[in-house]
């Protein structure tokens, strides 16, 4: 169940179709109306858990209290023990974040821009680092402090794209920055979209594509080994369209291809186009029982073989029928 608190804000964020000065009809649950409907729903089978979150009335704190209030009635008037999202508010004092880990399986405070500058631009009476950063880095420290105990899901953030006019590569530079510093668990990319009635409705939205770009950089930065550094950027700071990040990066370091499939590292194999963390795990395991000299092994483990056919060695030889890896790479 995704929910609002309430959807009263005294933010005003531009991007927003609660915000405080759109005309919008406003309502919101007591605690005991809310987690009542949660126990309902869930006995009901509809629903296996709760991420709640609000809009900001009268002040974080105050609207914490709320939230809180809430989740304590699901965990102990109704006995729920499963998965809990908790939003931390802008601001909110390091008290109700504590209580908020101590109730919820994951928490997360939404960054909205990766710096400063583009949040003034879509959300005037935010302040990045004192209301958004700084509950983000308390998180992290009690997390730590408790061993594993709190909120172990750990925490996410979300950035809002493309409305700020800001290029991909500020939105991965914070977020490579925020898995190396905050132990981020992931990052979410919601493409702009406008809403009537507010001061950005008349720009044009985000296409899908860019948010689906911005996911397979961040899972090369997850689950791939890559760095920051890594990634492949046009002119402008965004990422290609034209192919995938990964690929974009084969394209760009012909010098690392063709790796051997039966001797290379495991971060040399997940560099390969088609190679995910599965495949290269079953491709190590049984490389131990003998050589792999044929493309249907690679397509048993899992790996998108065709892909990968130009950028790989087997047992010293390409693939059969080939292009050479300059004809393999998209224009």
């Amino acid at each position: 169940l995704k929910v609002l608190m309430t959807n009263v804000c005294e933010k005003n964020c531009y991007y927003c179709g609660v915000r405080a000065s759109r005309d919008v009809r406003r309502t919101s649950f007591t605690p005991e109306e809310l987690a009542r409907a949660f126990d309902r729903m869930h006995r009901a089978d509809l629903v296996d858990g709760v991420f709640l979150s609000s809009g900001m009335c009268g002040s974080a704190n105050r609207t914490m209290d709320r939230m809180i209030a809430c989740v304590e009635l699901i965990r102990t008037r109704y006995s729920f023990s499963g998965y809990i999202h908790l939003k931390l508010l802008p601001g909110v004092s390091e008290a109700h974040i504590e209580r908020a880990l101590q109730l919820a399986h994951r928490v997360s405070v939404n960054l909205e821009a990766p710096n400063p500058d583009r949040l003034a631009v879509i959300a005037p009476r935010k302040v990045f680092f004192e209301e958004l950063a700084r509950p983000m880095r308390i998180a992290k420290r009690l997390m730590e402090e408790s061993g594993g105990r709190l909120a172990p899901a750990g925490q996410t953030t979300q950035f809002v794209v493309g409305a700020a006019g800001e290029p991909d590569q500020e939105i991965l530079s914070t977020t490579a920055r925020l898995y190396d510093e905050l132990d981020l668990r992931r990052a979410y990319y919601s493409a702009f979209q406008p809403v009537p009635g507010t001061p950005l409705d008349s720009l044009e939205p985000t296409p899908a594509w860019r948010e689906h770009r911005l996911y397979q950089a961040d899972w090369l930065l997850r689950f791939y080994g890559f760095a920051y550094e890594d990634l492949v950027f046009d002119t402008g700071g965004n990422l290609p369209r034209k192919a995938d990040p990964k690929m974009v990066f084969a394209q760009a370091h012909p010098e690392l291809f063709p790796v051997e499939l039966n001797t290379a590292s495991r971060k040399e194999l997940l560099r390969v186009p088609g190679l995910g963390p599965r495949s290269v795990g079953r491709i190590l395991r049984w490389r131990r029982q003998g050589a792999l000299r044929e493309l249907d092994h690679l397509k048993k483990a899992g790996a998108v073989a065709e892909r990968a056919a130009s950028f790989i060695l087997l047992d010293g030889k390409r693939p059969p029928h080939q292009l050479p890896l300059w004809k393999a790479w998209p224009e």
